[in-house]
C-alpha cells in the first residue's frame, strides 16, 4: 500500500503515480453520542478500502479541518471556513497534480461540498483531472441520524455512546437549510441531530459502508476513464 505518510521521497518517487486520493473529515459536534471526529473516522474508512482495491493509487493523510460554522454553537467544533478549505483543496490539487495524473477527494462531511464544487471547478478549468465522492443518503438523516450512527457502530463502535442517542430534526434537508445556514444547527436542534440515531445498527453500517465503496470505486473508474 502506498500511503504517503510512510514512504520517503524516493520511495514515492519510484511509484506508478495514478490518483491520488485524499480523505476530507471536520472537528464538529455529532449530538451526545458521537465523537467529534465522526466524518473524518468514516472519509477514513472509505479512502483506506478504495486505497487497499485500486492499482497505482496513492493515499494521502487526511485533511482533518473542514468548513463547520454551522455546528459552532457547540462546544468542541473546529472550523475553517470554506474560503480557507477551498483554498487549502486547490492548492492540494495543483501541487499533487505534479507528480498524480488526477486527484480524488473522498468527503465525509457535507458542509465541505461548497468548498469541494468551487475547488474542482477551478481545478478543471486549469486542466487538472479531479473528482470526488462521498455518502448520499437519507435526506431526513443527514447529521449524526441513524446512518453516521451506523456507520460508526461498524467502523469503530467503542466510541459510540449508543445510550445517548435521542432523536433529532427529522424534517428533509431542503426544509430547514436555509434557516441552518443563516442561524446554524442549533437553530434547527437542540441536540445537534438531524435524523434518528436510535434506529441505527451494525449491520445496516455495514450495508452502508459497502455501498459508499462502491461507489468510490465507480467513482474512481471513471476519473481513470478521463485520462
Amino acid at each position: 500500500m502506498s500511503e504517503l505518510k510512510n514512504l520517503t521521497w524516493p520511495d514515492a518517487q519510484a511509484l506508478t503515480r495514478e490518483v491520488l486520493i485524499i480523505p476530507l473529515g471536520s472537528v464538529e459536534q455529532h449530538g451526545p453520542h458521537l465523537p467529534l471526529d465522526t466524518d473524518s473516522v468514516i472519509a477514513q474508512a472509505i479512502a483506506n478500502e478504495l486505497h487497499t482495491r485500486t492499482v497505482n493509487s496513492g493515499l494521502a493523510p487526511l485533511v482533518a479541518y473542514g468548513a463547520s460554522g454551522e455546528h459552532s454553537d457547540f462546544t468542541g467544533t473546529l472550523s475553517i471556513g470554506t474560503a480557507a478549505l477551498t483554498t487549502v483543496l486547490t492548492e492540494l490539487i495543483r501541487d499533487a497534480s505534479r507528480y498524480w495524473q488526477a486527484v480524488l477527494f473522498v468527503n465525509g462531511h457535507g458542509g465541505n461540498s461548497q468548498a469541494i464544487t468551487e475547488a474542482l471547478a477551478l481545478a478543471k478549468n486549469e486542466s487538472y483531472l479531479v473528482a470526488c465522492t462521498g455518502l448520499h443518503g437519507d435526506a431526513r438523516d443527514t447529521h449524526a441520524g441513524y446512518q453516521e450512527t451506523s456507520l460508526m457502530l461498524h467502523l469503530d463502535p467503542t466510541r459510540v455512546k449508543f445510550d445517548r442517542a435521542e432523536p433529532g430534526n427529522t424534517q428533509p434537508l431542503n426544509e430547514i437549510l436555509p434557516t441552518m445556514q443563516a442561524e446554524g444547527v442549533r437553530a434547527m436542534s437542540a441536540n445537534g441531530i438531524l435524523g434518528d440515531p436510535t434506529q441505527a445498527s451494525a449491520q445496516l453500517g455495514e450495508e452502508l459502508f459497502r455501498e459508499a465503496v462502491e461507489q468510490a470505486l465507480a467513482c474512481y473508474d471513471t476519473l481513470i476513464a478521463r485520462r
